[in-house]
């Protein structure tokens, strides 16, 4: 019995001395997050994930959407470099290769990992309609990653399923199963919407940046409001109540984005405003 007590409050211990260690500020918004995993391994990670998933599904042949996903992902990224310059944030995209493909997919769904690896899948250009709707679902992935959400997320699952091992450590010991970990963490496999693995304080925070960083880029911010409301009608029969209490509710959203958008909008007036196709 002594034994067992000791190495319960050893392991204790330990996760306490993890979780001092691994506390973070999440960038703009100063909320504290649980970060374990080293921004070099985590991009290198990524790059790695990125390309195996890209060599097991089909990319599209859409050439029009492919146009399309490059032209607004590229505007996105440069406002993103432009909003952290300005903040003295620069560093956060230390490493970045950004990317933007279109991916064949009836799910509705989209994400960007660390490193600015950008994946839209086809059947939510239904919901986007147009750039700016597209803009809406491109920088709220990209926010997703500069806050480092999937960090905190695979954080939390190594630190709850794995008792707080390092990444290479359960990539080298459990494989399979870390790497499907890896893909729900980061929103690579989920199926009833975007991002499903995302709690709702990631979500908000992912929608205020997002909104931000498309305003930048000379996209209406109100353009959010109608993307998620095509998003409700699409997803009204396959998403549970709150998504499993992880996504906000639609409405819940759509209150909360028009809230916020008064305090982007200057960002939007400030910016080189190029014509978006309605």
């Amino acid at each position: 019995m002594y034994k067992l007590l000791s190495s319960h409050k050893i392991l204790s211990f330990t996760l306490i001395i993890i979780l001092i260690q691994s506390c973070a500020t999440v960038p703009i918004t100063g909320r504290r997050q649980l970060k374990m995993i080293p921004d070099e391994t985590i991009q290198s990670t990524s790059a790695e994930q990125y390309k195996s998933f890209l060599a097991e599904h089909k990319i599209s042949s859409d050439s029009r959407g492919i146009r399309l996903v490059k032209k607004v992902g590229t505007r996105i990224q440069h406002a993103v470099e432009m909003y952290l310059e300005s903040e003295g944030l620069s560093h956060l995209l230390d490493g970045y290769d950004w990317e933007f493909s279109l991916i064949e997919s009836k799910e509705l769904n989209a994400w960007c990992m660390p490193g600015g690896k950008v994946v839209v899948y086809t059947k939510i250009l239904k919901a986007a309609q147009n750039e700016g709707g597209l803009a809406v679902i491109i920088g709220h992935e990209i926010a997703h990653a500069i806050a480092e959400h999937g960090n905190e997320r695979m954080s939390q699952i190594l630190l709850a399923q794995m008792g707080g091992i390092a990444l290479s450590t359960a990539l080298a010991q459990r494989p399979q199963q870390t790497q499907q970990l890896w893909m729900d963490a980061f929103g690579m496999g989920a199926s009833l919407g975007v991002l499903l693995p995302f709690s709702r304080t990631h979500e908000s925070e992912a929608d205020h940046l997002g909104l931000i960083f498309m305003s930048i880029a000379g996209y209406d911010p109100n353009y959010a409001i109608g993307f998620w409301e095509r998003m409700a009608e699409m997803s009204e029969n396959n998403a549970p109540d709150e998504f499993f209490s992880t996504h906000p509710s639609d409405e819940r959203r759509i209150r909360e984005i028009q809230k916020l958008i008064p305090s982007v909008m200057e960002y939007y007036e400030d910016s080189d405003k190029v014509t978006v196709r309605h």
